[in-house]
């Protein structure tokens, strides 16, 4: 209980330390900012993981005699390590929805980063409550594991043939449930989430994106949680590769936003990865593979991924080039 108690005590000061002391002020981050603090909390969760290494290998406080969490500390490590290289993968394709909906609600680059921190205090919330419940529940019902692999399948094949303009937050359940219990501000109130109008309460845009963004990252928590208990049915490794993978979306999301779209293979790799996990999830009876080997084939996803897409830019652009070259002289135009 004490080791849980101080995870979330210093996942709370970093949210804090973050909000109140790191970025008081609502500047924009720059590219290079942004890339700069998301190197930072890489590094955070890798000092971390190191931290689960002894945790478990010196079997601090008697961590390891429960049956929650009897692992040697390399197991817990590459365990933590995996998840969290998956959860912060699949975070990409949440800056893509969450990028649809930025700019679906018009939201102020410099009002993003209050949207982004509350999303994530959310989020930590959520996960930890359905984390807590899927745990539960793989413990007395083992056969979930083949829902949770089918439902990682299902995420995969929809993922794969799901268009980017296919969110319309209007028609969203949770804006509709906004909408009928508040009106909405025509206009922004700064960084409020609620403003006067005529004198009544109503909420602003950018109260729904937060909704939205909310309500987003609990529809990708139920591919991805499913994902991490297809590596360890450990709840602590679980829920801190979780947190860790969102603790960094916010500058993730300043640094790659704008570029998600010369990254055209990255969804495909995240499909692939999906699939993959799942199918792991379904045959983990029948068929063992170590996590070492997991982790090599997730990151050999992923860099194939980036690879072809690197490739694929520089392909077109070297077309586009050659498209846009002078005549030679006496050429007929």
């Amino acid at each position: 209980m004490i080791i849980w108690v101080s995870f979330i005590v210093l996942v709370v000061t970093l949210l804090l330390l973050d909000l109140f002391v790191l970025h008081r002020k609502e500047e924009v981050l720059t590219i290079r900012q942004a890339f700069l603090w998301t190197l930072f909390w890489i590094a955070v969760a890798l000092m971390f993981n190191v931290m689960i290494y002894f945790l478990y290998e010196q079997n601090w406080l008697g961590w390891t005699d429960s049956e929650w969490h009897n692992l040697t500390g390399q197991e817990a490590a590459i365990q933590f390590f995996t998840g969290y290289v998956i959860e912060k993968s699949l975070s990409v394709d949440n800056i893509f929805v969450i990028a649809l909906i930025f700019t679906y609600f018009a939201i102020p680059i410099q009002n993003q980063r209050r949207v982004l921190f509350w999303g994530i205090f959310g989020a930590v919330v959520l996960r930890g409550i359905m984390i807590a419940l899927g745990t539960v529940l793989l413990k007395r019902f083992e056969w979930l594991e083949y829902v949770f692999g089918a439902l990682l399948l299902f995420s995969a094949s929809k993922m794969l043939f799901m268009r980017e303009g296919e969110l319309e937050p209007e028609k969203s359940f949770a804006v509709r449930m906004v909408r009928r219990f508040y009106p909405v501000a025509p206009h922004f109130d700064g960084h409020r989430f609620f403003t006067l109008v005529d004198g009544k309460k109503a909420a602003t845009r950018l109260f729904l994106a937060l909704v939205l963004v909310e309500t987003s990252d609990v529809i990708f928590a139920i591919d991805s949680i499913p994902a991490v208990f297809a590596v360890t049915k450990d709840p602590f490794i679980v829920f801190t590769s979780n947190i860790f993978a969102i603790l960094g979306l916010r500058a993730l999301y300043f640094a790659v936003a704008g570029m998600l779209v010369r990254f055209r293979y990255l969804r495909t790799a995240l499909v692939v990865l999906l699939a993959f996990v799942g199918t792991k999830m379904l045959l983990g009876h029948y068929i063992h593979i170590s996590n070492v080997i997991s982790l090599a084939i997730i990151l050999t996803i992923l860099m194939v991924g980036v690879v072809a897409s690197i490739a694929s830019n520089r392909g077109r652009v070297n077309r586009e080039l050659q498209n846009e070259s002078p005549q030679e002289p006496g050429e007929p135009s």
